[in-house]
């Protein structure tokens, strides 16, 4: 088995979006950041920049109707004019209009700017999950998942928060743009004085970058600090419980926590200072217009009415500068926001697949492993967990790996299920390369049960399927052609029933109330720990899988019924089932190796030995070593349970046949 070709290793591994990250000065990405994201829904931006510009036409259009009104019609009717009274609902129709015209572009562009956000905040969260399902478990396991967890909740919100008042901010440029027209028209210097503000607000805006920057990193860093405390402080609940370790966590939580409130009293202390400043600028424009006003009225430049014009149009420009300020005032927590996501989205690391296929049906699955090694950075140097493995199994047998810990047990199986791939050497399944299958056929013809099982929060049934009530996705049906992802077939009843049989856990369902519709609590927590893990092979069979991957999937599971199991597994290919599947197991107990049909000693990630339990007994004694320890514990437990019985003690016995489950199961 050594003259085996060595995958390309060269191949660049799949990327997943373009990239995300935004690069150039702090200008540059703020503008790109922000085209960006409307680009991704142009109709909604369109239509609500469209109707705040609306808005800015129809506010300097008031006073345009105002002085119409007043002139021609008010002060006329109010000194006796027939004509101006006969035109007074015309003046009230235009003033009507206008008002409406306000209303409905407020209206449209809170709607549409509304939807724009949502959509946006959607598009990131589905984005940066989707990368998550893609990238492999070893990048998972190098990232918390309270960062995680924040990357996809805070990160996002403060990534989108930009876009709720963008829409206004571009769609009074034009009130900006009529004003200005109009200030030329009346003076220019009185328009040089008025338009003063637009300069003054960028400087405030440097100003406020510089400091905000660094406050809103440091709280977006803390707040997936704190999300991270507290999901471990949630996952370790019974150890924390157990252990009266509460006070510990407490301390834990408040240290990041009060971080995490002089961090965003700094991001608000800066935002204090920066508000008041931009809400000012208007008005003291209009102190210089003033100032201004008065030099050119005394020298004949202008009439007094050009000067209250003219201050009158800088009142109307502080609506757009408010507008510039909100969107200023977001854009650094955004940038920082966007650019902790981008790093989620431009992770590298996802799996390649080809466009090979696998039989759905047949015998189980022959698996070889051919000079396979695993290297992992630790600590800046480089770790070996599997070298040089070479390891064949026959199609429908069942093999146990056992070894040491640390031997690299679980990096072996997980290969099997293409967790992760190889650093050298290939995996084969019926002689294909893992890295040469099409995307879904590793998923419908590879099941792999952990030894930490995961229950949702859902009925049995849909634990089992993985399957919406409404027949949603489901696992295939083991009948396809080969090609693509597995069908999407719902198992019935029927077949739920038949795992739930062979992974002997259908009578504690039936005990259940309300059966397969059974609802089970958060992570399982109305079953033990050995219900839920046949749960999980039940979860696993009911694919009808070609390898079934135990890794120590049967630890908390009573003996007799471990080996209940794995005699029902062996069993299918003893009454010449052509559907039997391959089983490859971590096991610990002596007596679920012995029902393996070959064993693999692991030592420092190598194969020691393979052969069956007797043939390795007689000849390996690392591994007689290793099987005399396991059963020395075996009848030092029992020993010890035999002598809590003779002294009258409450223990549990070895098996409830009414519940399914050991008495210490069902606590």
């Amino acid at each position: 088995m050594h003259d085996v070709r060595v995958h390309d290793l060269r191949r660049p591994m799949t990327a997943g979006p373009a990239d995300a990250t935004l690069t150039g000065s702090r200008l540059r990405r703020s503008a790109t950041l922000m085209w960006r994201g409307m680009r991704s829904e142009p109709r909604l931006y369109v239509l609500a920049v469209a109707a705040s510009a609306l808005f800015g036409a129809a506010t300097v259009a008031v006073s345009r109707a105002v002085g119409w009104a007043t002139d021609a019609v008010v002060v006329p009717a109010i000194g006796g004019d027939a004509d101006a009274r006969a035109r007074i609902w015309q003046a009230g129709l235009v003033l009507a209009a206008v008002a409406v015209t306000l209303a409905v572009s407020v209206a449209g562009r809170r709607i549409w700017a509304g939807l724009g956000f949502a959509a946006i905040q959607a598009h990131h969260r589905r984005g940066v999950t989707r990368q998550y399902l893609r990238l492999p478990m070893s990048w998972h396991r190098a990232h918390p998942t309270g960062q995680l967890l924040s990357n996809a909740s805070a990160d996002v919100e403060a990534a989108t928060g930009v876009f709720n008042p963008l829409p206004f901010a571009l769609g009074v440029v034009v009130m900006i743009g009529v004003a200005t027209a109009m200030l030329l028209a009346i003076d220019v210097w009185l328009a040089a004085a008025a338009l003063v503000v637009i300069p003054a607000a960028v400087v405030v805006n440097v100003v406020f970058q510089r400091y905000m920057t660094p406050a809103a990193t440091r709280a977006q860093q803390l707040r997936a600090e704190v999300a991270d405390v507290a999901h471990e402080s949630f996952e370790g609940a019974l150890l924390v419980k157990s252990l009266g370790t509460a006070d510990r966590e407490e301390a834990r939580f408040a240290d990041r926590a009060d971080a995490l409130r002089a961090a965003n009293v700094r991001v608000g202390v800066v935002r204090a200072f920066f508000d008041p400043a931009i809400e000012l600028l208007p008005s003291l424009g209009t102190l210089v217009v003033l100032g201004v006003g008065a030099w050119r009225a005394s020298t004949g430049a202008v009439d007094t009415g050009d000067v209250v014009t003219a201050a009158y149009l800088l009142t109307v420009m502080a609506v757009p500068v408010r507008a510039f300020g909100w969107v200023l005032g977001e854009l650094p927590r955004a940038l920082v926001g966007y650019e902790r996501i981008s790093r989620v989205l431009d992770a590298r690391g996802e799996l390649p697949v080809g466009d090979a296929a696998l039989p759905r049906a047949g015998a189980g699955l022959a698996v070889r492993l051919a000079g396979v090694g695993v290297d992992v950075p630790a600590s800046g140097r480089t770790a070996t967990l599997l070298d040089d493995v070479d390891l064949e199994v026959a199609p429908g047998s069942t093999v146990a790996v056992v070894g040491a810990t640390g031997a690299g047990k679980t990096t072996l199986v997980s290969l099997l299920a293409r967790l992760s791939d190889p650093t050298r050497g290939r995996v084969l399944l019926d002689g294909v390369d893992v890295r040469d299958l099409a995307a879904g056929e590793i998923p419908a013809q590879v099941a792999l049960v952990a030894q930490q099982t995961f229950v949702f929060e859902d009925t049995v049934r849909a634990n089992v399927t993985l399957a919406d009530p409404d027949g949603g996705t489901g696992p295939g049906d083991g009948a396809g052609d080969g090609a693509g992802a597995s069908a999407a077939r719902v198992p019935t009843d029927d077949e739920v029933w038949a795992a739930l049989r062979v992974a002997r856990v259908d009578d504690v369902v039936r005990a259940l109330p309300g059966g397969l519709d059974a609802p089970l609590g958060e992570r399982g927590a109305n079953l033990s720990g050995g219900q839920r893990q046949r749960l999980a092979i039940a979860r696993a069979l009911v694919r009808r899988p070609r390898l079934l991957v135990l890794d120590d999937a049967t630890s908390a599971v009573d003996p007799r019924v471990e080996s209940e199991i794995l005699a029902e597994l062996r069993s299918a290919r003893t009454a010449g089932d052509a559907r039997s599947t391959t089983v490859v197991m971590v096991a610990y107990r002596m007596s679920s190796v012995s029902l393996a049909d070959a064993v693999v000693h692991l030592g420092s990630g190598r194969v020691v030995d393979v052969g069956t339990h007797a043939e390795l007994l007689d000849r390996d004694p690392g591994y007689r070593a290793l099987a005399t320890a396991y059963e020395q514990e075996t009848a030092r437990r029992e020993r010890e349970l035999a002598d809590e019985r003779a002294a009258g003690e409450d223990v549990p016995t070895p098996w409830d046949a009414t519940a399914g489950a050991t008495e210490e199961e069902a606590r």
